[in-house]
């Protein structure tokens, strides 16, 4: 069973252009079904039937959440684990190997639902399996969650430069000024070469979900944090075995997400800014503040590299509440 799902990745990976994030999603999520299977004695794709995949399913809505320290999305970028440790965040304060007594959320498993649907699509176009038995299975709703942007005055203290200035400092601030002046992911971040900068120009070219390219303009405090950091920060990173990434660690060697991530909570905390950041709050941020001062909807999409505009419309809901308040507290008779 293992072996066609390495073929539906290979697939994904060479065939439909998915990310490296979206192919270990699916890995992680489909492993739970082979494992599951596995303790049912199914032992061929061709021996599943709907009546098991709503056992899994059901499997799964009852079991307990991993304990604390098991999932470890933000190090490997799996999505699905992402969701999984967002459910598991009322149970922080547990012992690493106690269990939580919640359950999974309607998202993860929306997600495992989505992973088995596109995997039997494709061994049913591929001939693996006479029949697609998982088209019959309903997508639960998936609420969005809104999403959380930074002040004005939160971002301005994260800003604020580190002193005395060493390579790593101005490392930290060109990748704080780009990921707020640039809208990026936090992959696109990590992976960003110097032949994609354009900075006397004002733009950046941008690989995006899909290998999809996208021309994003550069704010003049990043230009100036990124000349900074490439004229006297970088070049006391780089040894002969560096690659060309923009963004070194103190070992010339590129950031792995995990790492990246840690180096902008530090940062986080050496602003004092008291509220839990993440570095997608930066691109939320981005798009935010855009919208607020007048931004079209379109070119936000555009920006962000989102392939549908009802993914970028959720800020209009952010954007709208904070028209409310200041209707409230400016109109005389709100």
């Amino acid at each position: 069973m293992q072996t066609l799902v390495e073929d539906f990745l290979q697939y994904l990976r060479h065939e439909r252009g998915q990310s490296d994030n979206t192919a270990r999603t699916y890995a992680a999520l489909l492993g739970k079904f082979t494992a599951w299977a596995a303790t049912q004695n199914l032992t061929d794709w061709k021996q599943v039937e709907l009546k098991h995949l709503m056992a899994f399913l059901q499997h799964e809505r009852e079991r307990n959440l991993l304990p604390v320290g098991r999932v470890s999305a933000r190090s490997r970028g799996d999505e699905a684990a992402t969701a999984e440790e967002r459910d598991n965040d009322g149970s922080r304060g547990r012992s690493p190997h106690q269990a939580s007594t919640k359950r999974l959320s309607s998202e993860s498993v929306y997600l495992e639902i989505a992973a088995l649907r596109a995997f039997y699509k494709f061994a049913e176009n591929e001939r693996h399996v006479p029949v697609n038995v998982a088209e019959n299975l309903s997508l639960p709703r998936r609420w969005k969650r809104l999403p959380k942007a930074l002040t004005n005055d939160e971002i301005t203290k994260l800003l604020v430069p580190e002193s005395p200035e060493t390579p790593e400092r101005l490392c930290g601030q060109a990748i704080l000024e780009l990921a707020y002046a640039s809208g990026l992911r936090l992959a696109e971040l990590k992976n960003v070469r110097l032949e994609q900068l354009h900075l006397d120009a004002g733009f950046i070219n941008v690989i995006g979900k899909g290998n999809k390219e996208r021309v994003v303009p550069v704010g003049r405090k990043a230009v100036e944090a990124l000349n900074r950091y490439l004229a006297a920060g970088r070049p006391r990173l780089v040894t002969r075995r560096s690659p060309a990434n923009v963004f070194l660690t103190k070992r010339g060697t590129p950031f792995a997400s995990v790492t990246l991530w840690l180096r902008i909570k530090r940062r986080v905390r050496h602003a004092g800014v008291s509220r839990n950041v993440t570095p997608h709050m930066l691109r939320h941020s981005f798009a935010t503040h855009l919208l607020e001062h007048g931004a079209d909807l379109r070119v936000i999409q555009e920006l962000l590299g989102h392939a549908n505009i009802s993914t970028t419309e959720i800020y209009t809901h952010v954007t709208g509440n904070r028209l409310r308040d200041i209707h409230r507290k400016f109109h005389p008779r709100a």
